[in-house]
């Protein structure tokens, strides 16, 4: 792979820039980046596209989605003068041109300065509560406003609703509230509601007037890497950063989660464990005023972006930061060290589940993502941590073992084919594809198996990427049972990132330049299929809310094709799953008659119509009744989906019990999860499913 990678970059070539030569102007800057990009995608993307006139189309039109989604700034002229650069774009880029752009931005700030005044004028009129009209929340189905006569209409209706939303939900507050001496009337609560879309606004406007030109021209970037499949994107050194932190699992900071709130930035949360968590001086709701390196001077920190924030709070391990911190109208300062902190809510953990007297002592493991530490430093390895908490298990002689990837959106591909080898003796994985180049087998190559029983797999539409290529891999080998919504998500493509500096030499002042995350490779099956678009269909599929409803790949715009290539040979003999029609056949006989899953069927047909319903009335009394006829709906779901509670039987395992309850955050985030697996009837027909399988092996 380094190989294929260093072969792409001399191939691209080096464009070198003469230090001498560069001034602080963005548009150079800009213009090397799309440079860069394009010879990167040309070179190394999986389907490289030709750049003319469709291509710049569909540029154009991805970029206008991103900067006005909602259709609520701009109006058709000046979409129309936008649109005189529709197949403009792929000449721009050609002779470094940013007339589009600039012509964008000077619009669209009009526009959002616009339509302020326009939201500010509405709210200064009274609101018609009663008035016979809809609004149709789809923007899709929407056009531009024609002129800012219509505009201003599309914003009188949208913030009628917004208000009455709001009506609704503080007349059930107060209906609901048993200790109010005194009821306010509807003209109070009117005008409450509207100061709160006020204040809620006015906050919005401000978060978008810190939008900058870099803000915008990420966007740009980005719908011009979208053309080429929807994974492809842009980072900045921020978000790269970022990226590595969510993967990783661990940052060196103070261990605080952030906010804006107004002009100031507010603590929502504090890490367990963490620098902050130690300190025991930075407390939940502080607002952050100023920030200060030990030995410096203080930054006030008002008004600033959150992002901008957090770079200034985040630092090296054993340095110092101080906080002024605004509570209880008071001011203080706060000094932490900073450190290592854990972010421990994505790793793997595990329980043993049961249903009483029917089937006991099965392992249950949840993968929230694959994680792993893409720097190469010593940090999380999701295939690690599973092997170890399967070592747990396993010293507690489980009878069976259910692994949980539902909503795992995927990650590090090496520690899926790893993991995918804890359950198997040896053999390939997944075959990954370069254009024009033979399929690469990953396999694994470990002969050692850390499990040998019975397996379930659950997944959902939600489940993608690696997620996707373990279940697959599980299910050609007849390894495990794959239990799930109607298909998994359906992302079968590899990306890679490309650091832009290796492309341009020289510019040394304006890097770092960024990079990109780029697909370069598909993935697919040992049997030869691709899971792109497709997914994997589960061995035994039971009902959920989201049936109706169209998700996953195929909902994204230039979405990379299914195909398929030749077969691998392939068996295992650890344990082989023997009738899978039998056992999806008895679990589809327990479906018919579970209540809990009849309600879910027919709570997924409404969530259909809910979503088919795009026009909304604009009569407080008929959207009352309405959100009533819902609410009635969802609480016949609630009530039978909270029967479930006494059904399974949970419980730490006895390794864990000294860890969760060192400290009362972490003991009361594990009772929170307790009480959620208890409620779940996917994991209780996954036991059904897990009782069926050990009686058919004996």
């Amino acid at each position: 792979m380094l190989r294929n990678i260093i072969l792409g970059i001399l191939v691209i070539g080096v464009v070198y820039f003469s230090a001498a030569a560069v001034d602080h102007n963005p548009k150079e800057k800009e213009s090397a980046i799309i440079e860069a990009v394009l010879k990167y995608l040309d070179v190394l993307h999986f389907s490289p596209k030709e750049i003319n006139d469709e291509f710049s189309l569909k540029v154009y039109d991805n970029y206008i989605k991103s900067i006005d989604p909602a259709k609520r700034f701009l109006i058709q002229p000046e979409v129309d003068k936008l649109a005189t650069y529709k197949t403009a774009i792929d000449d721009e880029i050609q002779n470094r041109s940013l007339e589009f752009f600039d012509t964008s931005l000077d619009l669209i700030t009009v526009a959002i300065t616009r339509s302020q005044s326009i939201y500010e004028e509405v709210l200064d009129q009274d609101i018609d509560l009663y008035s016979t009209e809809t609004f149709n929340t789809s923007s899709e189905d929407r056009e531009f406003a024609s002129d800012e006569t219509e505009l201003r209409e599309y914003w009188r209706k949208s913030l009628t609703l917004d208000i009455i939303n709001k009506i609704d939900q503080k007349l059930e507050e107060q209906e609901k509230d048993t200790t109010l001496t005194e009821l306010k009337t509807l003209e109070e609560i009117k005008a409450d509601a509207v100061a709160d879309t006020k204040k809620n606004f006015d906050n919005w406007y401000k978060r978008l007037d810190k939008i900058r030109r870099s803000d915008r021209f990420e966007n740009y970037v980005n719908a011009i890497m979208h053309v080429f499949d929807p994974h492809s994107d842009y980072y900045n050194p921020k978000e790269k950063e970022d990226f590595d932190i969510r993967m990783g699992g661990k940052l060196e900071g103070i261990g605080a989660r952030l906010s804006e709130d107004g002009e100031y930035t507010k603590v929502v949360s504090i890490v367990p464990g963490g620098p902050a968590w130690k300190g025991k001086e930075l407390e939940v709701n502080d607002l952050i005023v100023a920030v200060t390196q030990d030995g410096e001077e203080p930054v006030d920190i008002t008004g600033m972006r959150l992002d901008d924030v957090v770079a200034k709070i985040r630092g090296d391990k054993g340095t110092i930061v101080i906080l002024k911190v605004k509570r209880n109208g008071t001011f203080l300062d706060v000094s932490i060290e900073r450190d290592e902190v854990i972010l421990d809510e994505g790793f793997a953990r595990s329980l043993k589940v049961g249903i009483p007297d029917m089937i006991e002592n099965i392992g249950y493991i949840k993968l929230p993502k694959f994680y792993s530490s893409f720097e190469g430093k010593e940090g999380s390895s999701c295939a690690v941590d599973v092997a170890k908490e399967i070592d747990k298990l396993n010293t507690e002689n489980i009878n069976g073992l259910i692994l949980d990837l539902r909503n795992n959106g995927g990650g590090s591909l090496q520690d899926v084919i790893t993991m995918s080898g804890l359950f198997i003796e040896n053999g390939p994985i997944v075959q990954v594809k370069s254009k024009e180049r033979r399929p690469q087998v990953y396999d694994d190559r470990d002969a050692g198996v850390k499990y040998d029983g019975p397996l379930i797999v659950l997944v959902n539409q939600f489940s993608a990427s690696a997620s996707e290529i373990l279940a697959a891999a599980l299910q050609d080998y007849d390894r495990a049972v794959i239990v799930g919504s109607t298909s998994t998500f359906g992302k079968g493509t590899v990306q890679r990132f490309q650091n832009l500096d290796q492309y341009i030499q020289g510019m040394d002042d304006m890097k770092p330049l960024g990079q990109i995350k780029l697909t370069n490779q598909k993935f697919y099956r040992i049997n030869g299929g691709s899971t792109q678009l497709e997914g994997v269909t589960p061995d035994i599929v039971l009902p959920d809310t989201y049936t109706y409803i169209d998700s996953g790949e195929k909902e994204y715009d230039n979405a990379l094709p299914w195909t398929q290539i030749d077969p691998l040979s392939y068996k295992q003999d650890v344990y082989i799953v023997k009738d899978k029609e039998a056992l999806s056949t008895s679990s589809e006989e327990r479906v018919r008659e579970n209540p809990s899953f009849k309600v879910i069927e027919e709570q997924a047909q409404r969530i259909k119509s809910y979503r088919d319903e795009e026009e909304v009335s604009l009569n407080l009394d008929t959207y009352r009744k309405q959100l009533d006829q819902r609410e009635l709906e969802s609480k016949l779901y609630d009530d039978v989906i909270d029967q479930n509670v006494d059904c399974l039987s949970i419980e730490n395992l006895e390794v864990d019990t000294a860890l969760i309850n060192s400290d009362e955050s972490r003991k009361a985030r594990n009772d929170d999860w307790l009480e959620n697996i208890q409620k779940d009837i996917y994991l209780e027909e996954a036991l059904y499913i897990m009782k069926d399988i050990i009686m058919t092996k004996s």
